[in-house]
């Protein structure tokens, strides 16, 4: 008898941890946003995230996205709150240097909210330093289907953590004329000089 009430005992603070650590994982504020290099901008058209088991929906953003990418701005874009936290997200964009359309399917992995709650440094607004978690995931489009995924606070301790190459959708850039007339009159210049880099990122 008093061995099984032991053993009830141990399952209910086993599981009162459990719920616990579940209850932090979920706390707090959890954000996503979306960049591009700069003079390389995109369009999300798309994007859907999943936790599954428990809820799909819409992100947070969508339309335009550019600069930045890296640099005093970046990585850095528009973006919103993640609740809950997912384990994959879909996303679907047209690339107005390439005039194409692509789709990238990022499987979070398993272990990253736990390594985004482990403290980095920070430099906060008065110019003090200290720890804070790394609670935003940031995703880099780059011409050539590149996607690039980081974690940070604050662009000073953005850390890569994956990689993932995107598929080429079929699509009709003309749906985008009006919009690519006015980028060209921006960016043209600058890739009739560069160019469209596919890698490298």
């Amino acid at each position: 008898m008093k061995n099984a009430r032991n053993m009830i005992v141990l399952v209910l603070v086993n599981l009162m941890f459990t719920g616990c650590a579940a209850l932090r994982e979920e706390s707090g504020y959890w954000g996503v946003r979306v960049a591009a290099p700069v003079h390389y901008d995109m369009w999300v058209i798309d994007a859907h995230f999943e936790k599954s088991g428990v809820r799909g929906w819409r992100a947070p953003f969508g339309g335009h996205t550019g600069c930045c990418w890296a640099g005093a701005h970046g990585p850095a874009g528009s973006g919103g709150e993640l609740k809950p936290f997912p384990n994959l997200m879909l996303l679907r964009w047209f690339s107005f240097a390439e005039q194409k359309y692509y789709s990238a399917l990022i499987r979070i992995p398993v272990n990253l909210q736990e390594r985004m709650m482990e403290p980095a440094p920070y430099i906060y607004p008065d110019a003090s330093t200290g720890y804070e978690p790394r609670n935003t995931l940031v995703l880099g489009l780059a011409p050539g289907g590149e996607v690039v995924v980081w974690i940070m606070s604050q662009r000073t301790n953005a850390e890569e953590v994956l990689r993932v190459s995107a598929a080429e959708l079929p699509g009709d850039p003309a749906d985008f004329a009006g919009l690519t007339k006015t980028y060209l009159e921006k960016h043209g210049a600058y890739l009739k000089e560069h160019g469209v880099p596919v890698e490298g990122w």
